[in-house]
């Protein structure tokens, strides 16, 4: 018996080291397209991988999944692993609480469910009930909820659903009061919420595309529509577009009071302009508040005739001021609260105060203003950590959020504005015991001298013998923060011995919008460039080696992972980029993907082209070099960033990739970029992901 083990642990061994030097990928065809840039020529022979739903595409894609399944049912405890997943992720989840009329809202999740389903309870000690159930609207749970809104006088409700993943929505609208639901159905939502005003509501949408090109055309023309209870959506009336633009977007916002109509105008994924309408006034026009896009604009509510506004106009990290509609000019503008050292990232309404929220070192803070904006008190919250929303009205003296940090999952607070106390309302029990692990923040140098922030989470008795599998994880753009959060994958990886990381590197909005721009258009490798410096520091500092430590992100993240492992490939032994963007000469030509010029720049700019080109993952793969472990993940239905993106640069790798490493594709269906995944897919992929990630770092995954 003692032999027999001893060759089957053995053959598990021969298995991990040769399996990846044996594997057969694909044969994919190449074309002989080439495009010319400014007289450089770049070839694209796996253009053809761009038609999604092509015969020929969904061959390939149904032969790459086969080679990618086949490894990783090779590795040895890949079910141990889902296993554990699964069992660690069945414990209940609710979201905070919000109030409509006489009923409190929240979403809950009894533990596996593919979906949460949206629950009603009259008043604080009501007994809850089921108001909307989204698992029952498909038997796969792959339709999502992805908007619910009430209308101010509580009789309605309107709440969208996406399927498969698509950022496309279609809105229905329930009766309250019954659950009965009505008539009304709007399709070929994107981008929008719905805003109500009488006995109808505002939003956006696109015209219906051609058929067969859903997920992949470029979206053009977005116009703000107002729908009327009970008509066809036929007769919805056209409120705003603007023909001359059709790469600009528009979002639709009505005041508390529906007396202000605001009509977001945006080129880009910041920056905006607006527009109101009086609606107060039957016969007054539409007019012009903030004009371009340099700057960032969002309005709380209004104050009579005054909007409230948070606005980075002036004031890099934000400010909150008031604004007469009638007289717009900045120079008009009345300060509530000043810009300050940390970015305001939040604002709400409470008790007749405003509670401000903030991020230092890119962990939340919030503070309670006078609606005058002097100062009551700050809002105490645990260290490092997030803090997700202040639901509240204006007139309530109870408001609710939840707070996450790494080695906790959402914890719900009942916030008693008036009395500056927050009680615990919910507080999850996980099947995993994370009172050994320790969080802590660090600060490295780039390349450049800059200061980065750096989250590590381990096991508090963390050996610095550079032998300890790390993964770290950044996204770096679009002025979005990377802050702490709970993630039921992690928590296997850090229970067999990993250290977790998260680089806060620059192109995010954890320092306000001067660090945003400083990883933007042709200061983008200052991105790539943090997130190597990271990697070098904890090799440097024994945390890790090249050999024990594997690089993370989605979607610009992903594209974060693709440029890093084509200009470091020996600094990583895995690279996990997942929906990303890796063909910076296209992305602007499918979808969404023109919003992103402000952030990547053009490939029709000569001078961003040359830029671009340094860097974009598909046009940095080389021949004959060894590259890391890499599994790319992507989806049939992510029509954010479309998944030609993925199949090119993985086809790209593995026609010139040398060595023993795996380089793979995960292709999941009916899936998108991420929101609305049933807990079936994420169980299925998180464990995919974990095996593979584990596999090539070589853990033991005792436990």
């Amino acid at each position: 018996m003692k032999r027999s083990m001893i060759g089957a642990v053995a053959l598990l061994l021969i298995t991990g080291a040769v399996y990846s030097q044996a594997l057969v990928y694909p044969k994919a065809k190449k074309s002989n397209q080439v495009d010319d840039y400014f007289g450089t020529t770049v070839a694209d022979p796996y253009r053809w991988m761009e038609n999604d739903t092509a015969i020929e595409t969904a061959s390939w894609v149904k032969e790459e999944n086969i080679v990618t399944q086949n490894y990783l049912e090779s590795i040895p405890f890949r079910e141990k692993i889902k296993k554990r997943l699964a069992s660690i992720w069945n414990y209940p989840k609710y979201s905070a609480p919000f109030r409509e009329g006489e009923y409190y809202y929240f979403y809950k999740n009894d533990g596996v469910q593919n979906q949460y389903v949206l629950y009603r309870q009259k008043g604080l000690l009501g007994a809850p009930e089921v108001f909307l159930d989204p698992n029952k609207l498909s038997e796969d749970g792959t339709v999502a909820l992805s908007d619910f809104t009430i209308s101010n006088d509580g009789k309605y409700a309107v709440y969208g659903v996406s399927v498969g993943g698509s950022d496309w929505n279609e809105f229905y609208v329930l009766d309250v009061a019954t659950g009965r639901q009505m008539m009304d159905h709007i399709k070929w939502v994107k981008f929008s919420g719905a805003s109500w005003k009488g006995e109808g509501f505002y939003y956006s949408r696109y015209d219906e595309p051609a058929k067969g090109a859903e997920l992949s055309m470029k979206n053009e023309f977005h116009k703000v529509y107002y729908h009327k209870l009970g008509t066809p959506q036929s007769e919805d009336v056209l409120t705003f577009s603007n023909p001359d633009y059709p790469l600009r977007n528009y979002y639709a916002q009505v005041t508390r009071d529906e007396r202000f109509l605001i009509i977001y105008e945006s080129e880009s994924t910041s920056g905006s302009g607006m527009y109101y309408k009086d609606l107060s006034i039957k016969s007054s026009e539409i007019k012009q508040i903030v004009k371009g896009f340099e700057f960032e604009h969002s309005v709380i509510d209004n104050f009579d005739d005054k909007l409230l506004m948070r606005t980075n106009n002036g004031a890099a990290k934000y400010r909150l001021v008031l604004v007469d509609p009638q007289h717009p000019a900045d120079s008009n503008w009345t300060v509530i609260i000043s810009e300050k050292e940390e970015p305001l990232r939040g604002v709400n309404l409470s008790g007749g105060t405003i509670v401000a929220r903030y991020l230092k070192d890119a962990s939340s803070r919030a503070f309670v203003h006078e609606l005058d904006g002097k100062l009551k008190y700050e809002l105490k919250l645990p260290n490092i950590g997030s803090m997700s929303g202040l639901n509240s009205k204006i007139e309530d003296t109870l408001a609710f959020y939840s707070y996450s940090t790494f080695t906790s999952p959402p914890i719900v607070y009942k916030y008693n504005v008036n009395k500056n106390i927050s009680t615990k309302v919910r507080s999850p029990q996980t099947k995993f015991d994370l009172s050994n692990y320790v969080t802590k923040q660090i600060f490295y140098k780039s390349k450049d001298g800059t200061s980065i922030p750096m989250f590590l989470v381990h096991h508090n008795d963390v050996k610095l013998d550079g032998n300890n599998p790390t993964l770290l994880y950044g996204y770096g753009g679009f002025d979005i923060s990377i802050t702490p959060r709970f993630s039921l994958s992690n928590t296997i990886f850090l229970e067999n011995g990993g250290i977790y990381v998260v680089a806060n590197i620059r192109g995010g909005g954890e320092y306000g919008e001067e660090w945003h721009k400083a990883g933007t258009k042709l200061n983008k490798q200052n991105v790539f460039d943090d997130f190597i410096a990271a990697a070098e520091y904890l090799i440097e500092k024994k945390y890790t080696s090249s050999e024990k430590l594997a690089i993370s992100g989605r979607s610009n993240g992903g594209l974060l992972v693709g440029a890093c492992m084509t200009q470091r490939p020996e600094l990583f032994k895995v690279a996990l980029p997942g929906v990303g963007v890796m063909d910076m000469l296209r992305f602007h030509m499918f979808t969404i993907g023109w919003a992103w010029t402000g952030d990547y720049g053009s490939s029709e700019n000569e001078e961003e082209f040359k830029y671009l080109y340094g860097y974009s993952p598909l046009h940095n793969i080389k021949a004959g070099v060894a590259y890391p472990a890499t599994m790319v993940i992507t989806a049939d239905h992510d029509d954010r960033v479309v998944p030609a993106h993925s199949f090119k640069f993985i086809a790209t790798l593995q026609e010139n990739h040398r060595g023993s490493n795996p380089v793979l594709a995960r292709i999941e269906t009916m899936a998108g970029h991420g929101a609305g995944k049933p807990t079936s897919k994420r169980i299925e992929e998180g464990a995919d992901i974990l095996s593979f990630l584990c596999f090539n770092l070589g853990m033991k995954m005792d436990r």
